[in-house]
């Protein structure tokens, strides 16, 4: 007997393009209704391109027609912002999801992943700041073509706030705005926490739907004091192919699964996944191996949200403070990160505790 359980039943045959689950389990399905021969639903195919919409509208009238070959199916696409959960927050009840990026190790380009996702997420329509957590090497001023400024501070109600400053229309706060480019950072464990705790609470943070939070590479004090000082919505683990990255970014997730931390895993980056020369773009070098990401993401439990391919465009967007999301190879590079911002927000929908 034909009835909408039954239909739902049948589109979860259909899997998303973007993160292989099944659209009714995604979430991207709804209203559906049945007026005598004619099925009626929405789909919702934010962060989809044309083909992959019509691909997507295509499979759920073949699968429903499949069974029900009389059935007129009409697919109304939404090409809106996913509505995500959002986690209690008292502390900073402004911002909506804090999402930290984290790695084992030095070098796999984590900071190069916070800014790119940061900028896809407000090209998406969100609204989303960058907090600089790596207080040994705070890379991002200079990555955002900050480098050398100095943040000003308020008084609000008798006590001091710092007043994050700006980039490409997103507040962010770093400890490379306090001290200068050569000068190392020789810190404790209190302190570190002290400056973690300053950078949440006493920040004149506006009202977000997303604030990245950078980490340094590891697992001490200064990732144990985000989880005690703020709700965090997930982590992503950013690794490079290679078994030696991948080795140290288990230790990472791990961390965040211990029950003392209980941080959800929002999913894994691969960065650096093949080079592609800036004259042959077609062309893929697997210079640090392949399948890492997949690897730490079945260790996980976890998927792997995205790919970042190795090109030339990155590290000049990292050097001169126009990231690889904006400068002239942005078409190479934004197609990842745009499938990396989708599949978070994705599974942000999916699981209701992230």
């Amino acid at each position: 007997m034909m009835d909408i359980q039954e239909i739902t039943k049948i589109l979860k045959n259909v899997l998303h393009p973007k993160t292989g689950k099944d659209i009714v389990s995604s979430d991207i399905v709804n209203q559906l209704r049945l007026e005598e021969s004619n099925l009626f639903f929405n789909l919702h195919v934010f962060g989809l391109n044309s083909s992959e919409k019509s691909e997507l509208h295509f499979k759920c009238v073949q699968e429903i027609n499949a069974i029900y070959p009389a059935l007129n199916v009409h697919v109304h696409l939404v090409n809106d912002k996913i509505s995500i959960p959002v986690p209690d927050n008292n502390l900073l009840p402004q911002i909506k999801h804090i999402i930290a990026v984290g790695s084992g190790k030095g070098g796999v380009g984590k900071s190069t992943v916070s800014v790119n996702l940061a900028l896809a997420l407000k090209a998406a329509g969100f609204k989303t700041g960058i907090l600089d957590a790596d207080l040994y090497g705070p890379s991002i001023p200079t990555m955002l073509g900050l480098s050398g400024k100095r943040p000003e501070v308020d008084t609000v109600n008798g006590q001091p706030k710092i007043k994050p400053l700006l980039a490409f229309g997103m507040p962010l706060i770093s400890m490379g705005f306090i001290i200068e480019p050569e000068q190392a950072v020789v810190m404790r464990g209190p302190r570190l926490s002290g400056i973690i705790k300053q950078f949440f609470l006493d920040t004149l943070w506006p009202e977000l739907d997303f604030l990245i939070v950078d980490l340094p590479p590891g697992t001490g004090d200064v990732q144990l004091s985000l989880v005690q000082t703020v709700q965090l919505t997930g982590a992503i683990i950013v690794t490079t192919p290679q078994e030696v990255a991948v080795v140290d970014a288990i230790k990472a997730l791990n961390m965040f699964q211990l029950p003392s931390v209980n941080v959800p895993i929002i999913g894994v980056v691969e960065n650096m996944s093949w080079f592609t020369p800036a004259e042959n773009p077609d062309r893929k070098y697997f210079l640090f191996g392949q399948g890492g990401g997949q690897k730490l993401a079945s260790y996980g439990n976890t998927n792997v949200l995205g790919q970042v391919p190795l090109i030339q465009g990155i590290r000049e967007g990292g050097d001169n403070g126009l990231p690889a999301y904006l400068n002239q190879q942005a078409d190479l590079i934004q197609p990842a990160f745009n499938e990396i911002a989708m599949a978070t927000l994705l599974k942000i929908n999916i699981h209701s505790n992230i």
